[in-house]
C-alpha cells in the first residue's frame, strides 16, 4: 500500500519464474556440478530440481593420472557426487588416465574405496558398471594398492551383482586368479550372474593362455543371461564354447574377439564346437578384431568356417617382409565367410616405408 493506502501492483515475475519444468530440467541437465550448486540456492523450486532423480543416473568419472590441483578436484568431486546423489544412480563409468605415479595410483585407490564401500550402502539400482583401462600390472601398482582396490571392487561387486546388467573391465590386465575372483563376486551366495553385456577385452595380463585354465571356465559357467560378450581369443576354448552353448543359447547375440599378436593364440579351437555354438544360439553373429596379426597361416586357424562371422578388422598391421601379400586373405580366406560378412572395416597394411599403405577397400576393388 502506498501512502494514500492504494495497493501497489507488483513487478512483472521474472520469465525464469514461469519456466515449465521440462524446460528447466532440460537446463540442469547440461549443467555442470559447480553450476548445479549454484542455481539450486536461486530458490526453492529450483533447489528441488536440483534433487531430481533423472540429473543423476548417469555418471562419467575421469581421474588424470598427473599431479594437479586442478586433477585434484576429481577425487574430491567423485565422493562428494556418491554421498549426495550416489541413490539415484543407474550408469557408473570410471577411467583413470594412465598414472605415472604410486602416490596416484595410492590415491585412486583410497578415493575408490569411500567411493564404492558409500555407494554400496546407498545404491540399489546400479544397472552398468564400467571402469576402464586400469593396467593393474604396470609397476605404478604396488602389490598392496592393488590387493586393496580389488578387495573393495570385488566387496562391490558382491553387494549390486544381483541388479547389474552390464559390466566392463576393459584393459584391467590382471593375472587369471585375480580376474576369476572379480567375475566370481557376481554370483557371490547365488548359482548365477545376471549380467548380461560383459566387457573382459584385455582384461587379463598379456602373455596369459587363459584358454587352459579351469577356473576360467568354471567362472564363466557361472553366467546364464549373456546378450554380448567381449572378450580376447586367448580366452576362446572349445570348453567355453560349450559353456555358453549350454547356458546362454537363447540369448547370445553377439561375440566380439580381440586377437593380438601378444597374446597366445595358436590353441585348437575345434569347428564343430563353433558349430554347435551357432547351432544352439541361432541368433550369434561374431566379430573378430586383429591386433598385428596379418600372416595367412594364423588367420585361416582362427577363422574356421563354421563361425558365423559378421565382420573382421585387422588393426595395426606392419610387416617387414617384402614379399609378404595379402592376396592368399583376399582371394582365398574372407570369401569362405561372403555369405555371413556384413561389413568390410578398411584397414592399412604397412609393407615398407617406401611403399604406400594399401587398404582393403582398394585391395578388394583389385
Amino acid at each position: 500500500m502506498d501512502e494514500e493506502g492504494q495497493l501497489i501492483q507488483p513487478q512483472d515475475q521474472s520469465c525464469w519464474a514461469t519456466l515449465p519444468d521440462v524446460c528447466l530440467h532440460r537446463i540442469f541437465w547440461w549443467l555442470g556440478d559447480k553450476d548445479r550448486s549454484r542455481a539450486a540456492l536461486v530458490c526453492r523450486r529450483w533447489n528441488q530440481m536440483m534433487y531430481s532423480a533423472d540429473l543423476w543416473r548417469y555418471r562419467a568419472i575421469t581421474f588424470s593420472g598427473r599431479h594437479s590441483r586442478v586433477h585434484a578436484y576429481e577425487f574430491e568431486s567423485a565422493v562428494w557426487y556418491v554421498k549426495k546423489f550416489g541413490r539415484y544412480l543407474e550408469h557408473l563409468e570410471i577411467k583413470f588416465l594412465t598414472p605415472y605415479s604410486v602416490v596416484l595410483t595410492r590415491k585412486f585407490q583410497v578415493t575408490m574405496q569411500g567411493l564404492l564401500s558409500c555407494l554400496g550402502k546407498r545404491n540399489n539400482r546400479l544397472k552398468s558398471l564400467s571402469i576402464q583401462y586400469l593396467e593393474l600390472d604396470r609397476l605404478v601398482w604396488r602389490n598392496s594398492i592393488r590387493s586393496l582396490f580389488l578387495k573393495s571392487l570385488s566387496s562391490f561387486l558382491k553387494k549390486i551383482g544381483k541388479h547389474l546388467d552390464h559390466l566392463n573391465l576393459k584393459g584391467a590386465r590382471l593375472t587369471v586368479e585375480q580376474g576369476c575372483h572379480i567375475l566370481n563376486s557376481l554370483s557371490y551366495l547365488r548359482t548365477e550372474s545376471a549380467v548380461s553385456e560383459l566387457n573382459i577385452e584385455d582384461y587379463f595380463s598379456h602373455r596369459l593362455a587363459v584358454y587352459s585354465s579351469p577356473q576360467f571356465n568354471q567362472t564363466m559357467a557361472t553366467f546364464r543371461n549373456l546378450v554380448s560378450l567381449t572378450l580376447n581369443y586367448n580366452c576362446i576354448s572349445d570348453e567355453l564354447l560349450e559353456n555358453l552353448g549350454e547356458n546362454n543359447a537363447g540369448t547370445l547375440w553377439s561375440m566380439n574377439i580381440k586377437c593380438h599378436a601378444h597374446d597366445p593364440h595358436g590353441q585348437v579351437v575345434w569347428g564343430m564346437s563353433w558349430a554347435k555354438l551357432a547351432r544352439y544360439a541361432t541368433k550369434l553373429k561374431v566379430n573378430f578384431i586383429f591386433d598385428k596379426v596379418v600372416k595367412y597361416e594364423r588367420l585361416a586357424r582362427i577363422l574356421l568356417q563354421e563361425i558365423p562371422i559378421r565382420s573382421i578388422s585387422l588393426r595395426n598391421c606392419s610387416f617387414s617382409n617384402p614379399d609378404w601379400s595379402m592376396k592368399p586373405t583376399l582371394t582365398d580366406l574372407l570369401p569362405t565367410f561372403r555369405h555371413t560378412l556384413q561389413t568390410w572395416n578398411q584397414f592399412l597394411i604397412v609393407c615398407q616405408p617406401r611403399r604406400a599403405p594399401i587398404s582393403l577397400a582398394r585391395s578388394c576393388e583389385a
